[in-house]
């Protein structure tokens, strides 16, 4: 469920939830496959021009399987100010603050083209906690929504849901009001068939999948119902949020589809703020509530990273690790978070105009732009699939190391200091792109290699990664990358700024990013003119919109007449 504040300033301590066992629910249509190859990404809040841009440049390329999208209905609005509004849908048409259904149906069309899939988080459970105007101008009462709904749509009498129902009362929470907001009668053929119709609309825009919303809080008869009226086999990935001793369970819904681990992203905290070491075994024996081939895992998500229940992009190396963790390791499918910075629990996205969402940018400080972090990673999961963990190595401590089958080995480096040594890789001789890194990695012909693994650092190597393609470049042009060492806090960007045009001219609005990837090395190559002196620096882009320049003087070389030409630099 997500945590909307309403009447409470303590939401987001309010997310766990339960409900009454069920028997298995039979005769629903056949559940689509997971989005394999490849890991779901979850671009949350970003509107649908920036999902449809990330698609086409980033998503697709580094083999993303599926982005899961924010809410599209039309919302309360509350102007930009909060990220909850919209979880509580107004309305089933596509008029969000993310953008209208033209530019909805674009970003779907542009993923699809670069071979990714989309999924769509469904609010179905409830409506709003109050009557107000929506981003699409739309105005309405709490059990009053013309055209839709009225009082005799909801569960009634009404009633709230209290801390004491998820353990004791698991009817209570699946139809009583969570926070305030006016619970549907999902009993109600009238309201299934209105909920089916908006997510057929959906399908038929070509959306693949759904993400439901506090599915906890609807009995799992009534989602199989509306299932079954559902066009196709969409796949189903449901938020139930386990909690011990409640009544309401995650394996109450595996029948209507795959289930939210939650207890994973606890579990990869204590890990990863103690000893990595334990995760040799790591699996359902953990507490682990859904079967590998049911479960959606996840490091955090928009509501546990602001909860505290597991770790967030404020942890920095320790989240970046454990999600390369993820990506390694064989349970569940996974989904990669990027969503916004904050300090206020409650804000919401960039956004001008009305609250309506700005542009995602990845320079800017405001965006987290994670997922581009693990585009290499991706690479190793997608190559790994199916595959056994052997070869497993740990220190006792903080370093830990493994491979999948014979197609890939991961060395993850918890500690503050770099570890050298020689470990079993289970891969075949050859020299194997570092794609959690950088670098390269010589594998010998007993299938050892002798590596460091740098602090809080990871090495990842599979097969099909070999130290790297060419890039091709246009005559006159040569490939020039660079590799700059440069220690950041989080929210600031490195660029490199020059005095040709392909490096911006010395403006720092027009300076090329470099990726954060490997860091502390941060890396990107640009085509540059053949035979001519460059002269460059790296720059830092602050969260506040402010540039910090390195020192002088300014580097220089001069570029070949062809070919390629790597810069190695630390920041100065």
């Amino acid at each position: 469920m997500r945590p909307y504040k309403l009447i409470v300033a303590t939401v987001l301590s309010t997310l766990a939830g339960a409900a009454v066992a069920v028997p298995a629910v039979l005769g629903t249509p056949a559940q689509a496959a997971p989005p394999h190859p490849g890991p779901i990404v979850k671009l949350w809040n970003w509107n649908w021009n920036s999902v449809a841009r990330e698609c086409t440049d980033v998503l697709g390329p580094a083999g993303y399987g599926a982005v899961q999208v924010s809410p599209p209905t039309d919302s309360m609005s509350k102007g930009g100010s909060v990220w909850w509004d919209v979880y509580q849908p107004a309305r089933y048409t596509l008029t969000s603050k993310f953008g209208d259904e033209n530019a909805f149906r674009n970003m779907v069309k542009a993923c699809h083209d670069a071979g990714v899939k989309v999924h769509v988080d469904a609010v179905i459970n409830h409506m709003t906690g109050q009557g107000s105007t929506s981003y699409g101008g739309y105005t309405f009462g709490k059990y009053d929504y013309p055209g839709l709904y009225s009082s005799g749509d909801f569960h009634s009498p009404t009633c709230t849901i209290n801390d004491s129902d998820y353990v004791n009362d698991g009817w209570r929470v699946q139809n009583c009001e969570l926070l305030g907001l006016s619970d549907l009668n999902t009993g109600s053929e009238y309201v299934r068939d209105q909920i089916a119709g908006y997510l057929n609309r959906l399908t038929d825009l070509g959306v693949d999948g759904f993400r439901v919303d506090a599915a906890k809080h609807i009995h799992p008869g009534d989602l199989a119902a509306i299932r079954s009226k559902l066009k196709g086999s969409p796949y189903i990935h449901q938020e139930v949020i386990q909690g011990k001793d409640e009544a309401v369970q995650p394996g109450q819904y595996t029948g209507v589809g795959d289930v939210h681990e939650f207890v994973y992203g606890r579990k990869l905290k204590e890990q990863f703020t103690g000893q990595i070491k334990w995760l040799s075994s790591f699996g359902q024996s953990w507490g682990l509530s859904v079967p590998s081939d049911k479960a959606v895992v996840f490091v955090d998500n928009h509501d546990t990273e602001r909860n505290g229940s597991t770790l967030n992009y404020k942890y920095g190396d320790a989240y970046r690790l454990a999600n390369v963790f993820m990506l390694a390791w064989p349970y569940g499918t996974p989904r990669v978070y990027s969503g916004f910075t904050w300090n206020d629990k409650e804000a919401g996205p960039p956004s001008a105009g009305g609250g309506f969402v700005t542009d995602a940018d990845c320079g800017n400080g405001r965006w987290t732009c994670f997922h581009r972090q693990m585009t290499g990673m991706v690479g190793f999961n997608r190559a790994v699939a199916g595959t056994p963990v052997g070869n497993w190595y740990d220190n006792g401590n903080n370093l830990i190391a493994f491979s999948r089958g014979g197609k890939g080995w991961v060395a993850i480096n918890n500690e503050g200091g770099s570890v050298t040594r020689t470990f079993a890789t289970g891969l075949p001789a050859g020299t194997y792109a570092n794609v959690a890194g950088g670098g390269s990695v010589t594998v010998g012909a007993n299938g050892s290699a002798s590596v460091t693994v740098p602090a809080r650092g990871a090495i990842a190597i599979h097969t099909g990664a070999g130290p790297g393609p060419t890039p091709t470049v246009n005559p006159g042009k040569v490939a020039t990358s660079f590799n700059a060492t440069v220690t950041t806090y989080y929210g600031q960007n490195v660029f490199v700024v020059g005095n040709v045009a392909e490096l911006g001219g010395w403006d720092p609005a027009k300076a090329v990013a470099l990726s954060s990837t490997g860091y502390p090395v941060w890396k990107a190559t640009a085509a540059l003119p053949a035979n001519t002196r460059i002269e460059y620096k790296y720059i830092k882009k602050n969260p506040d919109g402010s540039v910090t320049w390195e020192s002088d003087p300014n580097r220089s070389f001069t570029t070949p007449s062809g070919g390629t030409t790597t810069r190695d630099d630390t920041w100065r």
